[in-house]
C-alpha cells in the first residue's frame, strides 16, 4: 500500500499556520480541528511543522504566556516528509527512526497531505481485517 492510498481515503485538505502566529493560536487550531499538527506554511513552501509536542516543550522551558511566543520559535525546521509513491511499510520505518507522529507528503515539491500515525495504523488494521475475513471465508468453503 502506498502514502497515496491513504490520502485519498482520508482526503488531502491540511491544516496550516504561518510561522508569526502564536502558539496560542496553534493550541485553539489544534483543538478546533482535533489534530495534532499544523504545517507551518509561508509563500507556498513548507518551512517547518508545529505539533502537540512542541507545545508542551515551550510550556516547559519558557516563562512567556503562549500568546507571546511565535511560532517560528518552537516549530520543528528540519522537516521529515515522504512522497505519494512511498511504501506504507517503510513509511513506519521512517516515523519511528525519527520519532515523529505526522508527516508531510510531497508531490513534486508541493504539499499533497499529511499522514499521521494513527492513519497508518488504520490503514494497516483495514488492510489486516480485509485479509482475515478473505483467509476466514477460505477455509470455511
Amino acid at each position: 500500500m502506498q502514502l497515496k492510498e491513504i490520502l485519498e481515503a482520508k482526503g488531502r485538505s491540511v491544516l496550516t499556520i504561518e510561522p508569526t502566529a502564536s502558539l496560542a493560536d496553534v493550541v485553539t487550531r489544534l483543538c478546533e480541528h482535533n489534530c495534532g499538527a499544523l504545517i507551518v506554511y509561508q509563500d507556498e513552501k513548507i518551512t517547518g511543522i508545529i505539533s502537540e509536542r512542541d507545545i508542551l516543550r515551550a510550556i516547559a522551558e519558557v516563562d512567556n504566556p503562549l500568546e507571546e511566543i511565535s511560532v517560528k520559535t518552537r516549530m520543528t525546521r528540519d522537516v521529515v516528509t515522504g512522497s505519494p509513491q512511498d511504501n506504507i511499510n517503510d513509511t513506519m520505518g521512517v516515523m519511528t527512526r525519527n520519532r515523529i507522529r505526522h508527516l508531510p507528503v510531497l508531490d513534486e515539491g508541493k504539499l499533497a497531505g499529511l499522514i499521521s500515525i494513527g492513519d497508518i495504523v488504520k490503514a494497516q488494521h483495514e488492510k489486516f481485517e480485509r485479509e482475515n475475513h478473505l483467509l476466514m471465508a477460505y477455509i470455511q468453503s
